[in-house]
C-alpha cells in the first residue's frame, strides 16, 4: 500500500494500482533520445504486474504503531528500513509469490521482477532493521531468487521466439533498469513527492550511452523530467486510489472498514518535457 496524507485522512493506493501506473509509463517510454523497451510485450508485462503478489495483503490494510496506515509514504522515498514493523516471513512470502505469479505467465517478465526484488532487498534494504535471528530467512530467500534468475535466463535464451539481442546480459540489465525507473516514477507520483529526485540508475539512450534522469515536482502531481523519456511532450495518466477518513486508527479493522467503504477514484499525474 502507498499513502498520501490529506486534510481529513489518507489517499491509499494499492501495489497493483501503483504497478499499473508504472506499466503505463513504460508504454509511453521512447522517443528520439530513449529507445522503446524490447522485447516490448514481455517487458511491459513485467512492469505492469511486478506487484501483483500484494493484492490479497492490500485488500486488508494494517496500521503502524502510531495508528497510521502501514504504507509507503513520501518520507520513505529513497529508504527501505521499516522491517521492524513488518512480519518478515509474511513479507518475503508475498515477494516470492509476486515473482512466481509472473513466472506462470512469462519467464522474461518474471526475470525482471525477480531482479527488482533482489535489488530492493540487497542494494536498498537496511539490514540493521532486521532482527539478527531473521537474517537467515532473508538470505535463504535471496539465494532462491538467484537460483531462479539463472533458470529463467537459461530458459529464455533457449526460447527461439526471442532474438539474441533481447536476451543478452546487457539487454536484460537495461530492461531491469527500466522497471526500476518506472517503478520509481510511479512511487513519486502516488505520494506526490515534492523534492527533486534522480531515478535509481543511469538509463540507456538511443546512441548507446547512459544518462541520469532528473525529476522535479511542479506541484499538484505535476512533474518535469529531464532528459525527457516519453513519446509526447506532455502525458497525463490516472491511477486508482481510495480516500480513508481519519488520521489515526484504533485498530487495523477500523482502517479496513474505511478502506472497504471508500469508492475507487481516479487521480491524475502529469509529466512535462
Amino acid at each position: 500500500m502507498l499513502r498520501l496524507e490529506t486534510e481529513t485522512g489518507w489517499w491509499l493506493v494499492t501495489h497493483v494500482a501503483h504497478a499499473n501506473l508504472a506499466g503505463a509509463f513504460a508504454k509511453h517510454w521512447g522517443n528520439s533520445r530513449f529507445a522503446s523497451p524490447m522485447p516490448r510485450p514481455n517487458v511491459l508485462l513485467g512492469i505492469d504486474t511486478h506487484d501483483d503478489g500484494w493484492a490479497l495483503r492490500d485488500a486488508a490494510p494494517s496500521i503502524t504503531r502510531e495508528g497510521k496506515p502501514s504504507a509507503f509514504s513520501s518520507e520513505l522515498v529513497g529508504k527501505y528500513s521499516a522491517f521492524e514493523e513488518i512480519d518478515l516471513a509474511d513479507y518475503l512470502a508475498v515477494r516470492e509469490r509476486a515473482v512466481h505469479q509472473v513466472a506462470s505467465k512469462d519467464e522474461y517478465a518474471a526475470l525482471l521482477v525477480s531482479m527488482h526484488t533482489y535489488n530492493l532487498l540487497t542494494a536498498r534494504a537496511d539490514r540493521s532493521t532486521i532482527a539478527a535471528e531473521q537474517l537467515p530467512l532473508l538470505d535463504d530467500f535471496l539465494s532462491r531468487q538467484q537460483s531462479l534468475q539463472q533458470t529463467l535466463r537459461n530458459n529464455i535464451r533457449s526460447n527461439t521466439s526471442f532474438a539474441a539481442t533481447d536476451t543478452s546480459d546487457e539487454a536484460i540489465l537495461d530492461n531491469f533498469r527500466l522497471l526500476q525507473a518506472t517503478d520509481n516514477l510511479s512511487l513519486l507520483s502516488c505520494v506526490d513527492y515534492g523534492s527533486p529526485a534522480t531515478l535509481l540508475h543511469p538509463l540507456r539512450t538511443t546512441d548507446g550511452s547512459y544518462t541520469e534522469v532528473q525529476v522535479t515536482s511542479l506541484g499538484g502531481r505535476c512533474f518535469q523530467v529531464r532528459p525527457y523519456p516519453f513519446d509526447a511532450e506532455l502525458i497525463t495518466l490516472t491511477f486508482a486510489a481510495r480516500h480513508a477518513l481519519g488520521k489515526r486508527f484504533a485498530s487495523a479493522r477500523d482502517l479496513q472498514q474505511q478502506f472497504a467503504q471508500a469508492p475507487v477514484e481516479q487521480l491524475s499525474v502529469t509529466f512535462h518535457a
